[in-house]
């Protein structure tokens, strides 16, 4: 795959790395042990690096989870899989943060891989656990909620009690911190995808961390009696993503936004590696494609 992506054009590898982690997320149907087998940067561990401002990343090779830092505390954003809390722990405190000092849990949306283990996050740092509402009774029933993965045992995670709802365009703050949720439902009902503006030298960034645009195999975007405005949604989404003014672009897998290569460039001297607007728009372009096609697939199979 290396050589292969090393001789494509800078938009086809974008193209692939978006597909790349459309598959991953399709491994949700998959049981546990193939999951990890198939998907190894779950659970690899990256040393944590600073983004931009007071945003660092603390997450696995693949799955990210953001801390942001403030006077007051710190804010997490994805707690991953069950077994990902001691490596997301040893992230914060590698940077030299106290564990106790984070107050506020967020996640990008309600699938076990980004939010299984909010329940051990917040029994030990107490944090307050915000999530947006079409997510919450997904959270609070242990995934048995969710619309697609409910019946499937091997996606469901331990329940926990929510602190707060939000709802689209709400703001969270802590300290000089504002992050400000976007509803951009579809791939979830409540999936979020977070922005905040971050000072980096005498310039002002604006970050934008995607929940995730991708329709999942399985996914019925026509009849679907169990999410009936999905198609909807989805729509509302690329209207959302396109709107939002973004500098650094960041979401909750690193294939995403090619983020090791991004890791790699930085570790290199590019204090720029993560500005990247070129490649948000060309990735949200690049799922909306893909969503139009499968519901136009799936629109065509209807009409027969």
């Amino acid at each position: 795959m290396p050589p292969l992506q090393q001789s494509l054009p800078k938009l086809t590898r974008r193209s692939m790395l978006a597909s790349l982690g459309g598959y991953l997320l399709a491994d949700l149907a998959l049981p546990t042990a193939l999951r990890a087998d198939r998907n190894p940067d779950w659970t690899a561990p990256l040393a944590p690096y600073r983004i931009a401002g007071n945003l660092y990343y603390v997450g696995s090779r693949d799955l990210a989870s953001f801390l942001i830092n403030t006077p007051q505390g710190h804010i997490l954003i994805n707690s991953n899989l069950t077994t990902s809390p001691p490596l997301i722990r040893a992230s914060v405190e590698k940077l030299g943060f106290h564990w106790k000092d984070v107050k506020i849990h967020l996640i990008s949306h309600g699938h076990f891989d980004h939010c299984a283990g909010s329940a051990q996050i917040k029994r030990e740092t107490g944090a307050r656990y915000m999530v947006m509402d079409g997510d919450v009774s997904v959270v609070e029933s242990g995934g048995r909620a969710d619309f697609q993965y409910g019946n499937d045992k091997d996606s469901l995670y331990p329940a926990v009690k929510v602190d707060r709802i939000l709802h689209d365009r709400d703001e969270v703050k802590l300290g000089d911190a504002i992050l400000t949720a976007h509803k951009t439902a579809g791939h979830t009902k409540g999936c979020t995808t977070w922005t905040l503006q971050l000072r980096e030298g005498n310039r002002t960034l604006n970050a934008v961390i995607i929940g995730s645009p991708n329709v999942n195999p399985g996914y019925k975007l026509i009849h679907n009696t169990a999410y009936p405005q999905i198609a909807a949604d989805y729509q509302a989404t690329f209207r959302t993503l396109k709107s939002l003014p973004c500098d650094i672009f960041l979401g909750a897998h690193g294939l995403y936004y090619d983020m090791l290569a991004k890791v790699k460039r930085q570790q290199s001297g590019d204090k720029n590696a993560f500005i990247d607007p070129a490649g948000y728009k060309a990735y949200v372009a690049d799922r909306e494609q893909a969503f139009e096609a499968e519901l136009a697939k799936q629109q065509k199979v209807v009409g027969k």
